[in-house]
């Protein structure tokens, strides 16, 4: 099973809470964190992108840095971790991102990939000036059909002559091509997302559900091999999660307890009111799933709470789900969260065993 950390490139991470560690995004955080990742054998690295936060007390997510630029940096001073980037698709027309795509491939050496987001929070985009209007909401999954059928045209050949209802491509041209094939990655949970994904993506990226449940996001798995069923392509589930570890599972807890009553409420509440704003597509992000007041805390993440030995167990049960490919994790505490991971929980997992030995070779 393939370990990705979810980098924190917006400020303190997943953690919508006074009581979690408060800190800025910074490349010298995220640089330390990836090469952390890497040394430890973790198999990659994705950041997200968010245009903006959601205020409060903690100014959540109103300090982020740049997804694709800050890829490219961490690609250069990387040797081995593979890296995904987000794009913004309102943002950037798909010849620019697939140019810059290129350009980050050829910094990695074939270690880059791409996730595509649709965007679902008006105010990232009528800041602006770029939202489309709210039956966008509805289209989103067929503007990014186009926007991908061009990305891929690009990579393959260097050329997209593409005519659809969004785009108008007149002879393009973009070279050099990537030097291999561009894995690109969705989180579509609705059935357009998980159609897309079935037809244009190498991975979906879904969210388990609840606390030390690590089995739960099963039928989420089976739906989206009920689409690739369809289109006849390899697309596994990665499964998004929280990690809380301590040396027992009452001091993990404890860790926990003190977040959810550290929430900020401000900031959850504006997040809810965007989340309702959407009405006509579907659920597709785990940020939108803000019905359990009691983990909303780390956006209703699904979370893994306990002693290393206890989060070395039920990780290993995630591999067992058919479909599953792999966990993306986030960390309260991500410098000491990846260490952990890599010293404490990766060694004691059954589905991590050949990491040990891959490690050894590359000493």
């Amino acid at each position: 099973m393939n370990i990705g950390v979810f980098i924190p490139i917006g400020n303190n991470g997943w953690l919508i809470s006074e009581a979690a560690p408060q800190y800025k995004p910074s490349f010298d955080l995220n640089k330390e964190i990836v090469l952390k990742a890497e040394a430890h054998g973790l198999d990659f690295a994705l950041s997200m992108i968010k245009l903006r936060g959601f205020g409060g007390k903690t100014e959540f997510w109103d300090y982020n840095l740049e997804s694709l630029t800050l890829m490219a940096g961490l690609a250069a001073v990387t040797k081995r971790i593979k890296l995904f980037g987000t794009a913004a698709t309102l943002t950037l027309p798909p010849a620019i991102v697939a140019r810059m795509v290129s350009t980050i491939d050829s910094i990695s050496h074939g270690r880059f990939g791409l996730n595509l987001v649709t965007g679902w929070q008006r105010p990232e985009y009528s800041q602006m000036g770029l939202w489309p209007g709210d039956d966008y909401f509805a289209r989103r999954y067929a503007f990014l059909d186009e926007y991908a059928h061009i990305l891929r045209e690009l990579w393959a050949t260097g050329r997209s002559d593409f005519k659809g209802e969004f785009f108008q491509m007149e002879d393009c041209h973009m070279k050099p091509v990537p030097s291999r094939n561009i894995e690109v990655i969705c989180a579509g949970q609705s059935d357009a997302g998980m159609a897309f994904t079935a037809k244009w993506a190498d991975y979906n990226f879904i969210f388990g559900k609840g606390v030390n449940t690590p089995t739960a996001f099963a039928p989420t798995a089976a739906r989206l091999q009920t689409h690739t069923e369809k289109t006849g392509r390899d697309v596994s589930s990665y499964v998004l999660f929280m990690v809380i570890a301590d040396e027992t599972d009452e001091a993990a807890f404890a860790k926990w307890e003190s977040y959810k009553a550290g929430a900020d409420r401000e900031a959850l509440a504006w997040l809810t009111e965007q989340s309702n704003a959407d009405t006509r597509s579907g659920t597709d992000t785990n940020v939108r799933h803000m019905s359990d007041p009691t983990s909303a805390v780390n956006l209703n993440m699904a979370t893994i709470v306990g002693s290393y030995e206890s989060v070395a167990k039920m990780l290993d049960e995630v591999a067992t789900v058919p479909g599953t490919g792999g966990v993306l994790l986030t960390f309260d505490d991500f410098l000491k969260g990846v260490d952990d991971f890599g010293t404490r929980i990766q060694p004691l997992m059954k589905s991590r065993r050949h990491v040990a030995e891959s490690l050894k070779e590359i000493a």
